[in-house]
């Protein structure tokens, strides 16, 4: 038998990589143990759970199993949609929470918006505070500037993003930091309020072009000409010009998160080598999408529910830094 024969009898294997949410997460599992080690208390945080998703669901069962494996104490608290507003309040006042989280979505429109300001920043280890998403978007990384000691709080979700692009090379790390994206071009598929828009403002004010894409349209986010406004800037493209066909193939990485069984994003977009990211609980790729993505993460959840407990245990850390300096101010 020849050479050429044999060559060809071997089954093909996709030249790309799966690359596990597990794997991502376990320099952040890391450091989440090392933070705790320095306290000498259990943090608590507590999720409600106001709506019948099994998305939500299954997002609540994965952080209490993190949360019990790590040694935070976590509560899952189920309640009626119309009682939430008080059962809010109430863990606001209670010393004994250090994180609060809601599932969303709850009513679905802009009550969920007011819920969300309801939570005090104090404890919102979300992000989803007006407070934190104006930071987001106007590039400000402390809360209390010039000392620049207490970091703010960015959304998990998007975070999380962040955080896999960076183990996965699409940061460049020759550049100066909040330029490591520079010559990027990202599509986004989602402009939901909790991840997809403040995902799209992220990648931006890093430096890369990030096409976002929901029912309706599809924006442009850069970082803009504007560098005094220490924001970044987004153009509606005109919809008979710029298609999903026209602009997936030129795009770096893929992102999507379209929270339907019924969805799946066209292979055929896809430029060999992409990488391609899904955080919807449900697949947005056909298994055919691993033939053509360079890097290819199925899911995110544990990087996300990880960066949940980065953030609650900043909040710890802000509050102890503030509590420290009003100690120092009283006895000036």
């Amino acid at each position: 038998m020849d050479s050429s024969t044999t060559t060809s009898s071997i089954p093909s294997k996709p030249a790309g990589r799966t690359i596990l949410a597990s794997t991502i997460a376990k320099p952040y599992i890391e450091e989440i143990n090392a933070g705790l080690s320095k306290l000498d208390f259990k943090p608590k945080l507590v999720g409600f759970l106001a709506n019948d998703d099994p998305a939500a669901e299954m997002y609540a069962n994965w952080t209490s199993k993190t949360c019990d494996s790590l040694g935070f104490t976590y509560e899952l608290i189920k309640v009626n949609k119309n009682d939430l507003e008080s059962q809010l309040m109430k863990a606001n006042e209670n010393d004994d929470v250090n994180g609060i989280m809601v599932y969303f979505p709850v009513f679905g429109d802009n009550q969920d918006q007011y819920l969300q300001q309801l939570i005090s920043p104090e404890k919102d280890v979300e992000g989803l505070n007006f407070l934190y998403y104006q930071n987001l978007y106007h590039n400000v990384r402390f809360l209390d500037p010039p000392r620049n000691e207490q970091k703010s709080i960015l959304p998990c979700t998007p975070l999380a993003m962040v955080k896999i692009l960076e183990y996965l090379g699409v940061y460049n790390k020759i550049l100066h930091y909040g330029n490591r994206l520079y010559g990027k071009k990202i599509l986004v598929v989602n402009r939901s309020e909790i991840v997809g828009r403040p995902l799209a403002a992220l990648l931006a004010n890093d430096g890369a072009t990030v096409y976002s894409l929901d029912i309706n349209n599809i924006q442009q986010f850069t970082r803009g000409d504007d560098l005094s406004s220490h924001r970044h800037k987004v153009v509606d493209l005109d919809k008979n010009e710029y298609t999903l066909e026209k602009i997936a193939p030129l795009c770096d990485v893929i992102i999507t998160g379209v929270p339907s069984d019924q969805y799946k994003f066209p292979i055929q977009y896809i430029t060999n080598g992409a990488v391609v990211i899904n955080f919807a609980s449900h697949k947005n790729f056909d298994e055919g999408v691993k033939s053509k993505a360079g890097l290819y993460v199925p899911s995110i959840g544990k990087v996300t529910i990880s960066m949940l407990l980065r953030n609650l245990l900043r909040l710890i850390d802000n509050k102890t830094i503030r509590l420290n300096r009003e100690a120092q101010n009283h006895t000036q």
